[in-house]
């Protein structure tokens, strides 16, 4: 199979395109033909060496959208030919690739409506979101939630998702991208570049910070008394917080059928739109991964492999 891998931690200059082996379905795995995969913030951190040790050479990338190739022993619940979108195990990567061995129980079936593209762009993020929000934050209706960040992937997600479930919502984002958050259904919006979201926000019941560094340690100050926070752009712990009447939460984001069901059913519906896309090929995993490391675009970047 052709995949984009690496076989030494580095740049961007370190990806490479080639043949590899084709994985095997093990008991209770799948075999998936990829046809779009996702970059996400994780993978160049990955490329770079700051994950620890890896085997190489290494196929990076979590989530993809593609079809059932192959049925290791035991699987039941899907038949060749199905389409099925998902996130790899915890701590494995390997969506850069034309072909992928996962446990079967951790993967959904793809909608109709759902373009595999889409899918792939939505399966991670849908994810980190709704694990985030629902299961973390446990957002109610009613309530005023900030987004930090709100043109990414997870935080465009997370503003549709607020939305829905009947929160008011608030976000950061660039003047650039001002009007796209609006459009996700933002309430209010703050040009972090032209203004102190701590001056002009406060009362919050929630914080949803996808940025890190000063911004989430900044993000305490526009809780109300018994506000709660979650970080997922702060390491593998929450930021402390400066304040004993507020709480500080880090998601697990663990890898399920259920919530990808749930991320189906609102794209599906309509609740939830996808989100801007830029395609690329596998060959050009070099070139996604130094605007993406960029930090400075808006949506997600996929590859479209088949």
């Amino acid at each position: 199979m052709k995949a984009a891998y690496i076989d030494r931690f580095g740049g961007p200059e370190v990806l490479q395109y080639g043949d590899l082996p084709d994985p095997v379905a093990s008991a209770g795995q799948v075999i998936v033909e990829v046809v779009a995969a996702s970059v996400n913030g994780a993978d160049w951190r990955v490329r770079a060496g700051q994950y620890g040790q890896a085997k190489f050479p290494l196929v990076l990338g979590r989530d993809f959208s593609g079809t059932v190739a192959a049925l290791g022993e035991g699987v039941n619940d899907f038949k060749v030919g199905d389409a099925v979108f998902g996130v790899l195990e915890a701590g494995r990567e390997g969506a850069y690739a034309e072909k992928l061995a996962i446990t079967a129980a951790i993967i959904a079936r793809k909608p109709d409506a759902v373009s595999h593209i889409d899918a792939a762009a939505l399966a991670l993020t849908g994810l980190t979101a709704i694990i985030s929000v629902e299961t973390t934050l446990k957002l109610q209706r009613g309530e005023t939630i900030l987004i930090q960040g709100g043109a990414g992937g997870v935080a465009s997600f997370a503003i549709q998702l607020a939305k829905h479930i009947g929160a008011r919502v608030i976000t950061t984002t660039s003047a650039a991208n001002l009007d796209y958050v609006r459009g996700l259904g933002a309430d209010e919006v703050i040009d972090y570049n032209a203004q102190d979201f701590t001056r002009t926000v406060s009362n919050c019941d929630a914080v949803f910070d996808t940025v890190g560094g000063d911004v989430a340690q900044k993000s305490f100050a526009v809780l109300k008394p018994g506000g709660r926070a979650a970080f997922i752009a702060s390491g593998p712990q929450a930021p402390k917080p400066d304040r004993s009447d507020v709480t500080a939460l880090r998601p697990a984001v663990g890898r399920a059928r259920a919530p990808l069901e749930r991320v189906a059913q609102l794209a599906a519906s309509g609740a939830v739109r996808p989100p801007e896309v830029k395609l690329y090929r596998l060959a050009q995993a070099a070139e996604a991964h130094r605007l993406s490391e960029s930090r400075h675009f808006r949506g997600k970047l996929v590859f479209q492999v088949r």
